[in-house]
């Protein structure tokens, strides 16, 4: 990211996001951005994942220029490299866990995308609730169905938004195990957005944020000299 800035219209009064922020994050690191609710820890995030585009500024992934790019040409990178864990889950009702997973393989016309879904189920604990649809499961197990859906197509970059957020203490620390676990063994890039400083700590390295500047690093969390320090992680 370079020089990125997100700014919005509210009752005809402009209501800026995100300030000038400079940020790399390299291959295989997994990253927390931690903050206050509203310092534009999620704003970031859909910036990142090309879910949205920035007012000014640049963003890069795998060298494709997404703030250049159409939702259609996003949406194929998405496809591609990106895999995207919602806070609210965000499942298909009408559909089983299993065909939840499926899913983005099938949109990918990946012929193995059954075996795939099946493989994450069982890596998530949830073999036995494969045919079960998600108002049939509890929070943490739609959690799980989620983060299953999401590395079902092997991205690059996966980008969490509060994954243990709406969860109680028990299940957040499986799901954190989980989210781990996975991550290690597709040696996929993870960023996540937390207020859960014990998920952030386990993260390689975090950054705060704070009325949409980054402020600190995570070695000791010290104070950057300037807002509009680049962070090199």
């Amino acid at each position: 990211m370079k020089q990125l800035t997100k700014t919005v219209t509210l009752e005809h009064k402009q209501l800026t996001i995100l300030k000038p922020i400079d940020l790399v994050v390299n291959a295989g690191e997994t990253l927390a951005i931690v903050g206050s609710s509203g310092s534009g820890k999620t704003t970031l995030l859909s910036l990142l994942a090309g879910l949205d585009l920035p007012s000014s500024g640049e963003v890069y992934l795998k060298k494709q220029a997404l703030h250049k790019l159409d939702e259609e040409q996003r949406s194929q990178i998405r496809a591609e490299h990106i895999g995207f864990i919602f806070q609210q889950f965000l499942l298909i009702n009408s559909l089983t866990a299993l065909e939840n997973v499926m899913l983005p393989a099938e949109l990918a016309n990946k012929a193995n995308a059954k075996e795939l879904a099946l493989t994450l189920l069982n890596d998530v604990g949830l073999a036995d609730r494969c045919e079960h649809f998600p108002n049939q499961l509890s929070g943490g197990e739609q959690q799980r169905v989620a983060i299953a859906r999401a590395f079902i197509s092997q991205p690059d970059v996966l980008f969490a938004d509060e994954p243990t957020g709406n969860l109680d203490s028990n299940t957040g620390q499986h799901i954190t195990n989980l989210l781990f676990n996975l991550n290690k063994q597709y040696g996929t890039t993870l960023v996540l957005v937390t207020h859960d400083q014990k998920l952030a700590q386990r993260c390689h390295k975090q950054i705060e944020m704070a009325d949409g500047h980054l402020i600190a690093e995570q070695n000791n969390l010290t104070p950057l000299t300037s807002v509009d320090k680049a962070v090199k992680l």
